[in-house]
């Protein structure tokens, strides 16, 4: 695998993106989530590279374009928190996961019908150190097809095991 070139590919899509940002609301909420998933690229393709700082800078980058792309996208969006959430976690940057955490919370994850949504809500209940919360949500998800059921074992396990996400 060339990680730099991944690295690479990545970052001149993330540019690119910025460079022909849409003033349409709908294109560009698109574009940032676009731009977002090319951030994340970069950042894990730099972590590959043992580059820690660019990594964490990509990852942040990534979790700030998320966010930039949450106003303006359609009801039940809840990728972008998750992938904000789980960006800033790989960086290191554990205030700014809690924020996108509470970000999700506030914005009614945890009552979302979607099981992606309680997906989401159950992750950021963890990264609050809410594990009771998130134990009830992760119930939730038990045979949702959008969920698959390693990543529903996965997260049981966060919220059974004596060990802290955080």
């Amino acid at each position: 695998m060339d990680w730099e070139e991944r690295a690479a590919r990545a970052s001149e899509r993330f540019e690119d993106g910025a460079a022909r940002l849409p003033e349409d609301t709908d294109e560009r909420q698109r574009q940032l989530t676009r731009m977002g998933n090319a951030a994340w690229a970069a950042g894990l393709s730099f972590l590959m590279l043992g580059q820690r700082a660019e990594a964490d800078a990509w990852l942040v980058r990534a979790a700030d374009t998320y966010r930039e792309s949450w106003p303006s996208a359609p009801p039940g969006s809840w990728g972008r928190p998750i992938g904000a959430m789980k960006s800033r976690l790989v960086a290191g940057d554990l205030e700014g996961a809690r924020e996108d955490a509470r970000w999700a919370l506030d914005a009614g994850a945890a009552d979302s019908e979607s099981p992606i949504g309680r997906y989401a809500a159950a992750l950021a209940n963890l990264v609050v150190g809410d594990d009771e919360s998130a134990t009830a949500l992760v119930a939730t998800l038990a045979g949702a097809e959008a969920i698959p059921a390693s990543v529903t074992a996965a997260i049981t396990a966060l919220c059974s095991s004596s060990l802290r996400l955080l």
